[in-house]
């Protein structure tokens, strides 16, 4: 396994993530556990808002989709970042963690007129602008509350990144965004420009997650660049901003081969100056959204093993105490991940075996065909770039609760999303009165 961050095996033949024992952690929090490398978090914020920031005067935001709690909300504002938001509840994380509201911005494909009115109340920067039909709502809210939205509009450049389908989201077969082939974006950029209460500020694309090839970026910037030159003739209007999304590619198993932050800066900040000039536009304001690549190479999860079961010929299972429910991710994407027995670190890895989760789903298998020191019921697996997406979509399928989650740095580690007790999974339930009368007449019928 690709050690990460703070990684390494420490003098007991442990694996140690932040100065802290994996089996320690293990042993004292419980699994599953999410585990989130704080110095790890905090050097990819860094290397954003030095390669956008300082180096070509853009600006990262954070994708919080891929792990928003409040405790990371209060690590992207310390570390200089905006917040990329698709909800009211990631809002409304935001709001409680007082995240400077100003910088953050609104998405969504299908925003409810709620979710609209309490980002207005909020003071949310932009909204992301995804349709008319938002459109429309915005400017209708925005005058009852005698405020101006500032919009930017998504558009889809018709770029379809090298990466799984599901997570392809720059094609003109997508549901995000107002096509620019067909001319709906220029429709809907000259609507929003004589829409009331709304100031259009800026153009918005994404063409998808885990992308590796840089090429593809700097063509959507071409493709964006082309737009607004074609916006600008026949309008006059030029954007304040162009957000060119996020997708970074992150290592998660052998074959991914990532580029760096410093070269993604460098073409798409480079690409978008050099055709500003071409064209005769101002330069706009840059704007990128990571997430995975900041979150995901600083999550791990650790899983105690407990059954392991041996077909002769065809395959060992080797089942945790997790799977789908914390990390449903193989089950969605076909993901692949990397791993060892944190307990046994130094071991050699010599037998082939597959993990599998604990879910009631022949579908629900973490990892296929890993060489691990031969397991045993009691180690620790360490699942490593665990940190996007995992608790993010997590979920109690089975009435399993979801795991808690530590920040861990220099020796320290503090919960920041305590683990899910089965009361937690009744808190919502209720049983209609009709139904507990229906039980008084059984039990007098007997």
């Amino acid at each position: 396994m690709k050690l990460h961050g703070t990684m390494k095996i420490n003098h007991n033949g442990h694996l140690e993530i932040g100065g802290c024992d994996a089996v320690t952690l293990a042993r004292q929090f419980g699994t599953p556990l999410y585990v989130l490398d704080e110095a790890c978090f905090r050097h990819n914020c860094r290397r954003y808002y030095r390669a956008f920031t300082e180096r070509h005067n853009g600006l990262a935001v954070y994708a919080g989709k891929t792990l928003l709690t409040l405790a990371i909300c209060h690590i992207i504002a310390q570390e200089g970042l905006g917040l990329d938001v698709v909800s009211g509840g990631e809002l409304h994380t935001a709001w409680k963690a007082r995240f400077p509201m100003d910088r953050v911005y609104f998405h969504g494909n299908n925003k409810s007129e709620a979710e609209l009115r309490l980002a207005l109340e909020l003071n949310v920067g932009s909204f992301m602008v995804d349709n008319t039909y938002e459109l429309a709502i915005l400017s209708r809210l925005a005058k009852e509350t005698d405020t101006v939205a500032e919009v930017i509009l998504r558009l889809t450049p018709g770029v379809e990144a090298h990466t799984h389908e599901y997570i392809q989201t720059g094609q003109n077969d997508s549901k995000f965004g107002l096509v620019i082939e067909n001319g709906q974006a220029l429709e809907t950029l000259k609507l929003a420009l004589s829409t009331e209460n709304v100031h259009l500020k800026g153009l918005h694309c994404h063409i998808g997650s885990q992308v590796f090839e840089l090429e593809s970026y700097n063509h959507t910037a071409e493709v964006m660049m082309a737009f607004a030159a074609e916006a600008y003739r026949e309008t006059g209007w030029a954007p304040e901003e162009l957000n060119l999304g996020g997708g970074l590619g992150i290592y998660y198993a052998r074959g991914d081969e990532p580029q760096s932050i410093e070269a993604y800066a460098d073409t798409v900040i480079t690409a978008v100056h050099r055709l500003a000039g071409e064209y005769g536009l101002p330069a706009p304001l840059v704007l990128v959204e990571p997430g995975r690549s900041i979150s995901g190479p600083a999550g791990s999860t650790l899983y105690t093993i407990g059954a392991v079961k041996e077909i002769p010929g065809i395959r060992k299972y080797v089942a945790v105490d997790g799977g789908m429910g914390d990390n449903p991710r193989p089950a969605l994407y076909q993901a692949q991940y990397e791993a060892l027995l944190a307990n046994r670190a130094t071991e050699e890895p010599g037998e082939l075996v597959s993990i599998a989760g604990k879910c009631c789903e022949s579908g629900d298998m973490l990892i296929f065909d890993i060489k691990l020191p031969a397991p045993q019921p009691g180690d620790i697996l360490a699942v490593s770039a665990t940190g996007a997406y995992n608790y993010s979509m997590s979920m109690n399928y089975n009435r399993l609760p979801r795991p808690a989650m530590v920040l861990v740095d220099d020796g320290n580690a503090d919960i920041i999303v305590a683990r899910e007790t089965y009361d937690d999974l009744l808190r919502n339930d209720r049983i209609p009165n009709r139904l507990l009368e229906q039980q008084k007449v059984l039990k007098l019928a007997r």
